[in-house]
């Protein structure tokens, strides 16, 4: 769970795995949910004017070999969210397919092992989105692209309230599944590839360091594969209605929570597509083998960025504002680009990922406990949710404005509406 696994990503990821045995099984949960019901929640309503679209796309490169799983080339899922005209009906796209909301909440699930959610106690595939699947695209592109990758073990779908939002006020968002890392990654085909951090357990020889730094890697060369299958977007057969005619790929953004994070400025960092980074409570250095000790630098820190880029910090025990950790200070001071930082008074690692909108519902019908809830996303003052906004005419051109919180983002700001 978070308050075990911090930030450090795969270090504590895997010493988290390690104590999940101590964890309560459904029986044993605080309050727990009847064995013949289970826990659901819903997602925070898009504060957008516009409706959204998502459609789902596996993405290959037969020349690269995968870097978790000998013997095959890599392959990738990634979900689109968009503007898109106004949907006459039919149902909204699940928020996990049944089968990866199954593994998500099993006993070797990162619902478990990151967030502490007792195994079996949640229907995660009965949370909806607010999209519709292969909605017809808004007309009035093309507009500013936005890629988010998920923290270590994550799956793509766990910052889908921010995704929506930033698809409702006029932003394309690309979500990327890094396949064989993520808790689980559900192909058309019907294959789920889960995730091979588990099974690395029972190796006494394990180097924690190594294993970040391949992460980190397959990362950045799984982001720079999306941009490039995205500029090929228009051959695609099958795309949703002018979904390919509203992408603007000379204004990209990238943003990530925790090694999600770390993965959008290293990318941005590695590839001048991507014009602005926002790093969510991402550490940006290695540890030593250890995966406790030692402060080894990546090349965005030691080098710096020309471009702009927001640093979110928590109040987690390791992280806060920029001074305090030593790969943000590196980058700061080594930065020639916009750069800010902010961090979130009474937040914890889990804050900035939609452990804030379904963890307190899903802790009020037992399927955590208060405890865990804490530790997860801290103290934060949660206002009661507002009814959805009134539907509103999208205009014939151009989207709305962006969100406050991407003000390094002002170049690629979707034009205001006319």
């Amino acid at each position: 769970m978070t308050g075990r696994r911090g930030r450090t990503g795969a270090a504590l990821l895997l010493a988290a795995l390690a104590a999940t045995t101590a964890l309560p099984g459904p029986a044993a949960a605080s309050g727990g949910p009847a064995a013949h019901r289970q826990a659901t929640a819903r997602l925070p309503h898009p504060s957008g004017p516009f409706a959204i679209g998502t459609t789902a796309l596996r993405l290959t490169d037969d020349s690269r070999p995968d870097p978790w799983t000998a013997g095959r080339t890599r392959a990738l899922m990634v979900s689109v969210w968009y503007p898109a005209a106004r949907p006459s009906g039919g149902p909204r796209t699940p928020y996990m397919a049944s089968a990866a909301g199954a593994h998500f909440g099993g006993p070797d699930g990162i619902g478990l092992i990151n967030y502490g959610v007792t195994p079996g106690s949640t229907d995660w595939s009965s949370i909806r989105t607010h999209a519709r699947t292969d909605a017809p695209a808004l007309p009035g592109g093309p507009r500013p692209v936005v890629l988010y990758s998920a923290g270590l073990g994550d799956p793509r779908t766990w910052g889908t309230a921010l995704v929506e939002d930033l698809a409702s006020r006029g932003y394309v968002v690309v979500t990327v599944d890094h396949t064989y890392e993520a808790s689980e990654v559900a192909f058309p085909d019907g294959e789920l590839a889960t995730s091979v951090l588990p099974g690395m357990l029972g190796d006494p020889n394990l180097d924690i360091g190594a294993v970040l730094r391949k992460s980190v890697d397959a990362r950045v060369a799984d982001t720079r594969l999306v941009l490039d299958r995205l500029a090929r977007l228009g051959e695609r057969p099958g795309l949703p209605a002018g979904l390919a005619a509203t992408l603007d790929l000379t204004r990209i953004g990238m943003a990530g929570h925790s090694a999600g994070g770390f993965t959008a400025l290293q990318a941005m960092h590695d590839d001048p597509r991507i014009r602005a980074a926002i790093d969510l409570d991402g550490q940006l250095h290695f540890p030593g083998p250890d995966g406790r000790t030692g402060v080894f630098l990546p090349t965005v820190a030691e080098d710096g960025l020309d471009r702009p880029f927001l640093l979110m910090g928590t109040r987690s025990p390791d992280s806060g504002p920029y001074h305090r950790q030593p790969g943000w200070d590196a980058l700061w001071h080594h930065s020639t680009g916009w750069h800010a930082d902010v961090t979130l008074e009474g937040s914890r690692h889990a804050s900035y990922t939609d452990a804030e909108s379904l963890l307190p519902q899903l802790a009020h019908q037992g399927a955590l406990s208060p405890t865990t809830l804490r530790e997860n996303i801290g103290d934060l003052p949660r206002p009661a949710p507002k009814p959805p906004p009134a539907p509103t005419s999208p205009p014939s051109s151009t989207a709305g404005s962006a969100p406050t919180t991407t003000t390094c983002w002002t170049d690629l700001r979707p034009a205001s509406p006319r």
